[in-house]
């Protein structure tokens, strides 16, 4: 099965982390990072899609895709 992840946050070296920590995690990135101007909070927000393949053929809701 497959699953799929959008990371969000703020442009920083957190977001950085989070991504990195999917990756090493076994996730894939897919496609190219998306970016936006929050400017109420006058911040730039950050945006990456990854995939997964895991085991099962059976999804369900209740996945916390976080586990993976």
């Amino acid at each position: 099965m497959k699953l799929f992840r959008f990371i969000t946050g703020p442009d920083d070296s957190e977001f950085c982390h989070r991504v990195t920590q999917a990756l090493n995690k076994g996730w894939q990135l897919s496609g190219s990072p998306s970016l936006t101007f929050d400017a109420v909070r006058g911040l730039t927000i950050c945006g990456q899609a990854v995939t997964k393949e895991v085991p099962g053929e059976e999804y369900s809701r209740d996945i916390k895709l976080g586990d993976y």
